[in-house]
């Protein structure tokens, strides 16, 4: 079977404006798609990872007083003895911070006492015993808080007390402890000052951005409730109470203190889709980047080989009346889009590792994986022959009497 590979590059390299900016396109196309899928794969990823607690059910609510008769501590007690008395309410807990909130508590976990050497950076959140069953998250290993150890709640910011207990995530304990069983050992969120970790949880989604240099599941349980900046409480009820709930929770909390404001109340869920917005954002406008960079592609590809059809009719012509088959003119087509094709990908392979690269630096993004290299050069490949299969057998249907014609 013949080819016809060196005349195909000599009618190329004659007429080369029209394929060195189709190959050129198919180049920045291929750069561009792969990392765009590579990235909208990383975004639907985090936005469909695992939350480790009962999100369907949950809600967070806080309030923060306004008058100086106000008692935060009071409040406190009195809001969880009520919340944890309403039914249809499973549990609640106090939460200063909630998974997937706005803000966030952190600190640094060290092995060390002198506090020297490496840190896990995680997120506090200052609870009590209900914090597991609040959350609906479970302990791997060890136990849960006992009521004696849960400390009085900090009011004072230049007020600090030694943590005598901690339950920490999955992921932490992996960190800290790579190759032991961090159950019952000792870290130190300041110089000097031990905390048993007592217990090990499930991971739980910690950070309050998505952009943080946190790590999804690094948080850490402390027993001391904390009001330092107001109340707040993670709520979770029975399932298909929540709503209502939330609206009885909101009118009681609102009329029970006059010296106070509710600041927020949001389901998990509203937090969730807070929290992943941008993420949504990015992951609908890199699809639609994504689908045009391959239309202008496949466009372009069409466009050219419909040219050269136009162009080479009486060529072709010539050809069949000299013997040429139907099969020989689909082939020639599709050797010379194919060697279009091939020259944009090669240098579109360049460009796309060189902008993964870039964008890894830059953006501390994960390499660009090979396998969505090697998945675009295919993708291209294909839709580039595809397009140029309708002219090509345009250019096979041309008569051989074509060529006696005069012009």
């Amino acid at each position: 079977m013949n080819w016809n590979i060196r005349p195909t590059l000599s009618a190329i390299l004659r007429n080369k404006t029209g394929p060195l900016l189709v190959a050129l396109q198919i180049a920045i196309a291929l750069a561009v798609v792969v990392n765009a899928v590579y990235i909208l794969e990383q975004r639907i990823e985090k936005m469909s990872r695992s939350t480790g607690v009962d999100e369907r059910n949950l809600f967070a609510i806080s309030v923060s007083g306004f008058t100086p008769r106000y008692d935060a501590v009071a409040a406190l007690h009195e809001d969880l003895t009520y919340l944890r008395g309403l039914p249809g309410v499973i549990d609640a807990t106090p939460a200063a911070t909630v998974p997937m909130g706005g803000s966030n508590q952190s600190t640094g976990l060290y092995t060390t006492p002198s506090a020297i050497g490496p840190a896990r950076p995680v997120s506090i959140y200052s609870v009590d015993e209900h914090a597991l069953n609040a959350l609906g998250a479970h302990l791997i290993a060890g136990r849960n808080f006992r009521p004696e150890e849960v400390l009085p709640p900090q009011k004072n910011l230049n007020v600090t007390e030694r943590i005598p207990a901690v339950i920490i995530t999955q992921s932490v304990a992996r960190w800290l402890f790579p190759h032991e069983n961090a159950l019952g050992r000792v870290v130190y969120i300041a110089p000097g000052e031990p905390s048993t970790i007592i217990g090990i949880m499930n991971d739980v989604i910690a950070t309050a951005w998505a952009s943080s240099h946190f790590g999804a599941y690094d948080d850490a349980l402390i027993p001391r409730p904390s009001v330092l900046y107001g109340s707040g409480y993670l709520v979770r009820t029975a399932p298909g109470q929540r709503d209502r709930l939330m609206r009885i929770v909101t009118q009681h909390l609102g009329a029970s203190n006059p010296d106070r404001v509710i600041n927020q109340i949001s389901s998990l869920e509203e937090l969730k889709q807070r929290l992943y917005r941008t993420d949504l954002s990015n992951a609908i406008f890199l699809s639609i980047v994504t689908v045009l960079l391959i239309g202008v592609a496949c466009f372009g590809l069409f466009a050219l080989a419909t040219f050269n059809v136009s162009t080479r009719i009486k060529q072709i012509g010539t050809r069949r009346a000299i013997g040429a088959r139907r099969g020989d003119i689909i082939r020639y087509f599709m050797v010379e889009n194919g060697a279009i094709t091939a020259a944009g990908v090669l240098v579109g392979c360049i460009l796309a590792l060189g902008a993964g690269y870039w964008l890894s630096m830059q953006y501390e993004l994960a390499r660009l994986d090979l396998y969505y290299l090697v998945g675009g050069v295919i993708v291209l490949w294909a839709i580039g022959q595809l397009a140029a299969l309708h002219p090509a057998h345009r250019a096979a249907a041309v008569p051989p009497s074509v060529a006696t014609r005069t012009v």
